[in-house]
């Protein structure tokens, strides 16, 4: 890509995006120093978005062509001089070829922008070592959670939050004002100490994700162990068939779907055992144990894998038909048919199952869909929470109804035949219904009126052994008011 092309910006300088409420400050000058991506994408930024920008580079000639023309590009110590609000673009290494400029930078705002490349790489963060190096100066850690793609392409294509701490609320007040201005959101994370948090949170990867793909993976490797002894090791022992060519397709298609079920019955389990804790105890003001809290904070990350354990079952399963071995069988049984003079092959009930199996399953995998888009921010924000709690809820039981169904419908008679049991093993699918079972019949218990009516006083702030008013909606609709206790 050529200079000129880098020195375009990707936002029309009459775009302003930011709080429609907030008047873009067109007067005021702000210093970036620095001239990598990043600088030149916030440089860009603050030019949409109606500022004076004056970058400070140590090679500006050079470095001119990548900033937008509305920006003015000179030497670092006169960029310094022209403004109270600095952008410090630089690399924490190169903080001291600043030191020159201790004497300009005094009673300025300082904005630290920088990342580390390991998670707390230093013993202080960017933002306090920036500090310590400018006493006479006012640093704000802010702007290294956005990317420069998110400053060129504007907020609404990334994430809107700007995370901001200082020891000075002066200070963080004016740069969440020019952010504002900038079209993100400032999010005030507190006193400097603060800074090291920040600075750690673009490093980690998927934290919300390792416990739930742990999980998953686990499923997969013991379902997948499962299915290769009854699959390929057993008819390898007993009738010295090599069927190891099962293990690419075959098999893993045959472990998708038990993964993917079970993920979906963990999602509501859960929720399963809070009840029961509440039930037991009386009260939702008890805490749930760490591992209960820890594995109800991360049923969105375990739904969503079990979509995604879905998704690749029905494509493997489109593509069964098309292996050569399943070509071969095909011939292989037209041939067997003609010598043996089979001219009718059409078992009612083998139809019969296989298309409501593959029916049920489709619907299935359209709640999945369902449960997956909603989950999404900008689709769930969009809905009120009873509508997010019913398609959550409500809906995600029903998907898991439908997937039992499904289940039950592959397997069909098939638990009662003992050549099912391979080595004395029962059928997968067997083994995947003891947990979603348990979740629907818990529900159904936690359906039935004294169950249900004692659940929802309790978090309704009803607790065992208090007298607690409480107001409930009689048989014709209107509310009524007692007291009641555990007595009662």
């Amino acid at each position: 890509m050529s200079r000129g092309d880098m020195a375009k910006p990707l936002l029309g300088h009459g775009s302003t995006e930011g709080d429609p409420g907030v008047t873009p400050a067109s007067g005021r000058t702000i210093g970036v120093l620095g001239s990598g991506d990043f600088a030149r994408s916030l440089a860009i930024r603050l030019v949409c978005s109606g500022f004076k920008v004056v970058v400070g580079s140590r090679n500006p000639k050079r470095k001119a062509s990548l900033f937008p023309s509305a920006a003015e590009v000179t030497f670092q110590a006169e960029a310094v001089k022209k403004t109270d609000v600095i952008f410090v673009a630089v690399f924490r290494e190169h903080y001291s070829t600043l030191c020159d400029l201790a004497d300009v930078l005094a009673g300025k705002i300082l904005v630290d922008v920088s990342n580390n490349t390991e998670i707390n790489h230093h013993k202080e963060s960017n933002a306090e070592y920036l500090a310590s190096l400018f006493p006479a100066s006012t640093v704000v850690k802010g702007f290294n959670v956005v990317s420069a793609w998110t400053l060129q392409s504007g907020a609404r294509d990334g994430n809107k939050q700007v995370l901001i701490c200082s020891n000075n609320q002066e200070a963080k007040r004016t740069v969440a004002e020019i952010a504002q201005v900038m079209g993100f959101t400032p999010v005030d994370m507190g006193c400097m100490s603060s800074a090291c948090e920040i600075e750690n949170i673009p490093l980690r990867l998927l934290p919300a994700w390792k416990i739930p793909i742990f999980l998953a993976l686990g499923l997969f490797l013991c379902f997948f162990t499962y299915n290769l002894i009854r699959q390929v090791i057993h008819p390898f022992i007993r009738e010295q068939k090599n069927k190891l060519y099962k293990i690419p397709i075959e098999v893993v298609n045959t472990t998708l779907p038990c993964v993917s079920y079970v993920l979906l019955s963990l999602v509501y389990l859960p929720g399963v055992l809070a009840a029961c804790s509440q039930l037991y105890y009386g009260t939702k003001y008890r805490r749930f144990p760490d591992w209960l809290d820890q594995w109800l904070q991360h049923r969105k990350q375990i739904g969503l894998l079990s979509f995604f354990c879905a998704a690749l079952h029905a494509v493997y399963s489109l593509c069964l038909p098309m292996r050569r071995s399943h070509r071969y069988l095909l011939i292989e049984t037209a041939v067997k048919q003609a010598v043996e003079k089979k001219m009718n092959i059409w078992v009612e009930e083998e139809v019969w199952r296989m298309e409501i199996y593959i029916s049920v399953g489709i619907i299935a995998l359209g709640l999945l869909s369902l449960l997956a888009i909603t989950s999404l921010p900008s689709i769930a924000n969009s809905l009120n929470w009873r509508e997010f709690s019913f398609i959550q809820s409500s809906l995600g039981f029903i998907a898991l109804v439908v997937s039992t169904l499904h289940t039950l419908t592959y397997g069909w008679s098939r638990a009662f035949d003992e050549n099912q049991y391979k080595f004395y093993l029962p059928p997968t699918y067997t083994l995947t219904l003891l947990v979603p079972c348990t979740v629907i019949i818990a529900k159904v218990i936690f359906s039935l009126p004294c169950i249900r009516h004692r659940l929802l006083r309790i978090r309704r702030g009803w607790e065992k052994g208090r007298y607690v008013k409480f107001v409930l909606p009689s048989a014709t609709g209107e509310y009524s008011s007692g007291e009641t206790s555990s007595n009662v």
